[in-house]
């Protein structure tokens, strides 16, 4: 037998407002005027009305249509409910009826989808994962048991922490640099630990998440009894396709067929016999350990070279990532939580992300999702409101 686990991630930032060096020290009592709150607005409706509403209702009737044995993930993020409590509050609605259906699981991560992990000292990050962990047993009544960091952030040091927090699993990239001649499609542990790992299977995931629409790719036209024959020929125990949700009708829009793919794609996966679907927690329930990865250095999901360049990649990314850092016990130490809870959203991923100057495929990637003219307005507008934040705390 080999499974499919499918496994979507579901965030949206928080994006900054244009903040010049002459707005420095305007108002000393104000953090609202940092995030753009008419973009953000707009953003969330259009891809919610694109892609969580629809695609969350197609996945229902997929569930019911296949009595279950259809089975799925999702890792959301804190600022994702945040929006939607905020502005479409049926969203998380739709989420609890999927939820509801037995068929689908829950994954923990940071609650702002943060580079925390990153940190010399990783005290922040637990604090992000055990919010993350209180909102979903809030709103789902649910302790999810796989561990799912930032941009799938990993190595050694963040599996041995998220080990002792009591979770039983983690996710990260199948990449060739930690597996060298292994497979992705089989569970493997972290060194020293009994922490398991599910690797993601990146060529079979970006087929979908990067190369569906692409009509020069060879695979094109992707359909789904194409690649449900794909996967039958794979070989191992567990091919893991984890993707961005916003893949469906954001990423790649209605017109490509994604839907339609989508709508297919688990009926022809049924018909192999040898093929089923299961969640993060039933793979790691049903699968032992073939081998151990050592991974010293940071590795993540993004960009082709798969580690922490896409946020660390040049040096104004690394002046704003320790500006961040390093004003971060002076903050915590005020006990302001509106402080706090500014310099948290300040630490989401995205901020770093539009900072890249990464060229060619990796750069037209972050240039599609940046609302910056340029990574150097980016750079500017960051570090213009941390020094801001900076005099709030002197």
């Amino acid at each position: 037998m080999t499974s499919i686990c499918l496994y979507f991630e579901v965030h949206q930032p928080f994006r900054l407002n244009r903040f010049s060096v002459f707005n420095i020290g305007e108002n000393n009592k104000s953090y609202s005027n940092y995030f753009n709150k008419k973009l953000n607005q707009e953003i969330f409706e259009k891809v919610a009305r694109k892609c969580y509403i629809p695609t969350n209702q197609l996945l229902l009737d997929l569930i019911n249509k296949n009595e279950g044995k259809f089975r799925i993930s999702f890792s959301i993020t804190g600022t994702f409910f945040e929006y939607c409590e905020q502005h479409i509050p049926s969203v998380i609605d739709s989420f609890k009826e999927l939820f509801k259906t037995g068929a689908v699981d829950l994954i923990e991560e940071t609650y702002f989808h943060s580079l925390s992990s990153l940190y010399d000292d990783l005290d922040e990050f637990e604090d992000q994962v055990k919010m993350h962990r209180q909102l979903i047993r809030n709103l789902f009544n649910y302790s999810p048991k796989v561990f799912r960091n930032t941009e799938a952030i990993y190595d050694n040091r963040i599996a041995k922490k998220v080990e002792e927090m009591g979770y039983k699993g983690i996710i990260t990239e199948g990449t060739e640099k930690i597996l060298h001649w292994r497979s992705p499609n089989y569970i493997y542990k972290a060194i020293n630990s009994n922490l398991k790992v599910l690797l993601r299977n990146y060529n079979l995931s970006d087929d979908v998440g990067f190369r569906f629409s692409s009509q020069n790719w060879n695979g094109f036209p992707l359909t789904a009894d194409k690649y449900a024959n794909w996967m039958a020929k794979t070989d191992g125990n567990l091919i893991n396709l984890f993707m961005d949700y916003e893949t469906f009708g954001e990423h790649q829009w209605t017109e490509t067929g994604i839907f339609n793919f989508l709508e297919h794609l688990p009926g022809e996966i049924l018909k192999h016999n040898h093929l089923d679907f299961v969640t993060v927690s039933e793979a790691i329930d049903r699968y032992d350990i073939m081998g151990e990865i050592d991974v010293p250095w940071a590795i993540s999901w993004a960009d082709e070279d798969r580690n922490v360049s896409t946020w660390l990649g040049n040096d104004m990314q690394i002046a704003c990532f320790n500006e961040l850092k390093n004003i971060g016990k002076k903050i915590k130490n005020t006990g302001n939580q509106d402080l706090i809870n500014t310099w948290r959203k300040l630490q989401t991923s995205d901020h770093l992300y539009y900072v890249s100057t990464k060229g060619f495929k990796d750069g037209a990637v972050h240039s599609y999702f940046s609302h910056y003219d340029s990574p150097y307005e980016g750079f500017i507008n960051y570090m213009n409101i941390l020094q801001d934040l900076k005099q709030k705390i002197i």
